[in-house]
């Protein structure tokens, strides 16, 4: 973890970002319950996690010890057993799913924060909203009172040298930007859910707020 950190400092150093700007997710798909418990001891207070049945598991244990992130697609039959155990949901990437939590919330009389993924790469393999329909996807959540965009989501292809990813991040970016000039959410948004364990610190030099860190942070099981 400490190495994490300094990385995570230098890279905002690097960019003229203060540390507190940039918030860690701990990605425990790949770990154990024990491990996933251990790493919240150790102080890592967001948790996040892909699919409910591997988190539920996790979530009995650890509970409200942690905030938890769904951070994986989410199914819409799934929405029932994710609504008010996890605090984000970063892939929103279609109506259906915006309604059907937004259903859900409304029966649990809470509100959802929200990322709405954006498939900047292009890549047919990822989930997300293309780009040119990010706009009108967001005047349509005016018909989803329950939820609140917090900010935009994309997952990078992975490369081996982390500057090739760096267009996508400032893709992102320049999205959310364009967004909040358009003000079609009513409200500015701040937020940037992207950079993963191979490229963290170019996502941090290109505006990333939250890191989604899995093996880097908390290792990998079999």
């Amino acid at each position: 973890m400490s190495q994490v950190e300094e990385r995570i400092g230098q890279a905002c150093l690097r960019s003229g970002r203060r540390r507190d700007d940039v918030n860690v997710i701990a990605v425990t798909k790949y770990v154990t319950t024990d491990t996933a418990q251990a790493a919240v001891n150790c102080g890592l207070r967001h948790v996040g996690e892909n699919r409910w049945q591997d988190a539920q598991p996790k979530w009995d244990r650890i509970g409200s010890q942690a905030i938890w992130h769904f951070i994986g697609h989410l199914q819409t039959n799934k929405v029932k057993d994710v609504i008010g155990k996890f605090a984000y949901i970063h892939s929103l990437d279609r109506l259906s799913l915006a309604k059907e939590l937004d259903k859900y919330a409304a029966k649990l009389d809470i509100s959802v924060e929200c990322f709405i993924q954006v498939n900047v790469s292009g890549e047919q393999s990822k989930y997300g909203l293309a780009p040119e329909q990010l706009d009108s996807f967001a005047s349509q959540l005016a018909a989803c009172p329950r939820l609140r965009v917090a900010g935009l989501m994309t997952m990078a292809p992975h490369e081996s040298e982390a500057e090739a990813i760096r267009p996508v991040f400032r893709g992102l970016r320049e999205l959310r930007d364009e967004l909040n000039r358009a003000g079609t959410l009513g409200y500015a948004i701040r937020h940037l859910s992207m950079g993963m364990s191979n490229d963290f610190e170019v996502a941090i030099e290109e505006g990333a707020t939250w890191l989604r860190l899995g093996t880097v942070l908390v290792g990998k099981e079999g």
